[in-house]
């Protein structure tokens, strides 16, 4: 596809693009966590880069190109996000970090936009569970 994103908004928790060619996409936040934890006003100071083909926010160092919205996997539910969800008082930077796991890959777990393995799953949770042990004996 040739298309060049004319136009970008939000609504709820997506982001949309409107190309020359008319075509509206959209992406959850989730799928770019960086833009998801970003206040209201951050994003707004997003621009259009890369003659129509990419998104920019300076102030985040994040770029999300064109091709990002052509995707359609919505993110999926794993054990990992449950744990998260059910606990959201968990820092994920403080926990990957904890567990020498790189936190942008620890957040698409969370988010649903990578799916861990049986083995990466075994791990976080035994980590989390090494932390609440670590907490018991206080």
């Amino acid at each position: 596809m040739n298309e060049r994103i004319e136009n970008f908004w939000f609504e709820g928790k997506r982001i949309y693009i409107r190309t020359d060619s008319g075509n509206v996409y959209s992406r959850p936040f989730a799928v770019f966590p960086l833009l998801r934890d970003a206040s209201p006003a951050q994003r707004l100071e997003g621009r259009i880069a890369m003659r129509g083909e990419a998104l920019r926010w300076d102030n985040l160092d994040e770029d999300i190109h064109i091709s990002s919205f052509y995707e359609t996997d919505e993110p999926k539910e794993n054990e990992i996000s449950r744990i998260f969800r059910a606990f959201p008082q968990l820092n994920v930077t403080q926990v990957a970090r904890s567990l020498g796991i790189n936190k942008t890959l620890l957040s698409n777990y969370i988010n649903g936009t990578k799916q861990p393995s049986a083995e990466r799953v075994q791990f976080i949770k035994s980590g989390l569970q090494r932390l609440g042990n670590a907490l018991i004996s206080l």
